[in-house]
């Protein structure tokens, strides 16, 4: 019985102690996929193609990283 109540104590209960720490996970490991693809994506990318959009190899976790926080900000 006791179990029951406490289980009904927390469905309604605010985003609090454990489940926003779980919520603060789930948003940091989905912004580290988005900027892994952006670094995947940008590295595959010859020399000569990063110079045709006016990159270095250097400038690729900079912009993946500004890319990240941008596309999550909106």
């Amino acid at each position: 019985m006791a179990v029951a109540t406490q289980q009904t104590a927390l469905k309604g209960a605010p985003a609090t102690g454990l489940t926003s720490l779980i919520e603060v996970a789930k948003t940091r490991f989905a912004r580290y996929r988005m900027y892994r693809q952006t670094v995947n994506e940008l590295s595959e990318l010859s020399d000569r193609e990063l110079a045709d959009l006016g990159l270095h190899r250097s400038m690729i976790r900079r912009l993946a990283m500004q890319a990240t926080e941008e596309q999550l900000a909106r």
